[in-house]
């Protein structure tokens, strides 16, 4: 015989059911939560109401068979039934037995009524029982005190209005359990609602901000604490996205304003070539001028990426200037000696690595053409965080200092020194864009100086 199939369609259904918003979902765990709650103090207060009812019917029968001994007299050895002006009122539904023997009963007791209360009064104590027919009758047996006499009266009770009292406040539990489920959901909704306003508006506002590059924060703006780490993760993806974009923005710039001049002495050879006839030696003269230009894009291309893969940005951020020198002081080969200097604790309001790569193209160009000794110096100054590079070289020829700056230019090619001629000029950029600058000191000598500026932290 084959198992049953899993319950797939039934899982099915409970998935579509199943809510798809965060309101949705937890107005609904709010309402099951609440439902069985409400489901076991229903159960328990109608269970404790019930048991209350039928220790008031319990009373009321005992008080009643009490009122009817009051009547019986057992004195003298024997039984005997007095006569009493309510007589009529407390034979209503009560039994009087000497020992086993029945005195009285009800006028209208019924046969099943009368065996129960027979099998009440053999056991000659108190003791109730509950019998069920057409209607619910609750019968209790009280002893008769005093006399030699044993004489036992069963009094008995219809259950009717303590059950339809029970029924009652069963169904007035229940109606109320559906209205609080009602406000409980509805609520829940609401405040479910409420409390993820802020976060919609917080993921509207990032997707703005982050289009429109906005200097806005969402931290500080008076929300709940409860999503205050939101708020701060949002701001620090905001920030990623500005220096992404940033960085963006200066690679394009970078490369655009580089590979402008081998560009136009490409553009400029061809329309040289093109304007009259040439020899062939004029030919391979304009072929070798558009292969050099040719290689200087690439060689701008490969070294503007490399930097770009290597994530410089320029977001927010400090550095500890004397830790960033050491560590750079310690990268050259020992000859020449880079001696650094900083006499004070000083802090730059540019990250470590973007300081590192503002700083690093102008030790390596002091070690290149250093004598003996490269110096690293830093100081405070009025315009924020002053650093000096200097060496004990041959220094720069005063016809190149206007073109130190200039992308793919250098004072002298065949040096034997290798380099693209790039180093300085994205140093300036990349200081220009903390806020900051690089710049030659012409007064300086022998030797050559070079100076950043940047921010305080």
């Amino acid at each position: 015989m084959r198992a049953p199939a899993p319950a797939r369609p039934l899982r099915l259904l409970l998935a579509r059911l199943a809510p798809r918003t965060l309101r949705g979902r937890l107005s609904l765990v709010a309402l099951t939560t609440a439902a069985l709650l409400m489901v076991i103090l229903t159960v328990v207060f109608n269970t404790v109401v019930r048991h209350r009812l039928d220790q008031e019917a319990d009373d009321t029968l005992r008080t009643r068979a009490a009122a009817v001994a009051t009547t019986v007299d057992t004195r003298h050895g024997r039984v005997r039934v007095l006569e009493t002006s309510g007589d009529r009122l407390l034979d209503t539904n009560a039994w009087i037995y000497a020992g086993g023997r029945l005195l009285e009963r009800p006028p209208s007791g019924p046969g099943e009524l009368t065996g129960a209360a027979d099998g009440l009064a053999a056991r000659g104590r108190r003791a109730c029982r509950t019998v069920h027919g057409p209607d619910t009758i609750r019968l209790c047996a009280e002893p008769v005190p005093g006399g030699a006499t044993r004489a036992t009266v069963v009094a008995a009770l219809d259950l009717a209005p303590y059950r339809s009292s029970a029924r009652t406040l069963l169904l007035g539990s229940f109606a109320l359990d559906a209205v609080m489920l009602g406000c409980t959901y509805a609520l829940t909704r609401l405040a479910v609602g409420r409390a993820l306003r802020p976060v919609r508006a917080m993921t509207d506002q990032a997707t703005q901000w982050s289009a429109v590059g906005s200097a806005q924060r969402f931290t500080g703006r008076g929300g709940p604490a409860e999503l205050a780490a939101l708020g701060t993760s949002l701001d620090s993806l905001l920030d990623r996205i500005r220096a992404v974009l940033r960085h963006e923005r200066q690679l394009t710039g970078e490369l655009s304003h580089e590979l402008r001049t081998p560009l136009s002495r490409i553009v400029a050879e061809l329309d040289w070539w093109h304007a009259r006839p040439r020899s062939d030696a004029d030919t391979k003269a304009s072929l070798g001028v558009v292969a050099e230009a040719a290689q200087s894009m690439r060689t701008i291309c490969d070294t503007l990426l490399a930097e770009a893969r290597e994530g410089m940005t320029t977001a927010p951020g400090t550095a500890d200037v004397p830790t960033v020198l050491r560590q750079l002081a310690t990268q050259p080969d020992a000859s020449p000696s880079v001696r650094v200097t900083v006499p004070e604790p000083l802090t730059a309001g540019v990250q470590p690595a973007l300081l590192e790569r503002i700083v690093s193209p102008l030790l390596a160009n002091a070690v290149r053409y250093a004598r003996t000794t490269v110096t690293l110096a830093a100081s405070r100054s009025d315009d924020g965080i002053r650093i000096e590079v200097t060496d004990d070289g041959a220094g720069v020829p005063a016809a190149f200092t206007d073109l130190l700056f200039q992308p793919g230019k250098r004072a002298d090619p065949g040096d034997g020194h290798s380099g693209a001629g790039l180093g300085l000029p994205l140093a300036r950029r990349l200081a220009r864009s903390a806020g900051g600058e690089v710049s030659y000191d012409p007064g300086h000598g022998p030797g050559a100086r070079f100076v950043v500026i940047l921010p305080a932290g």
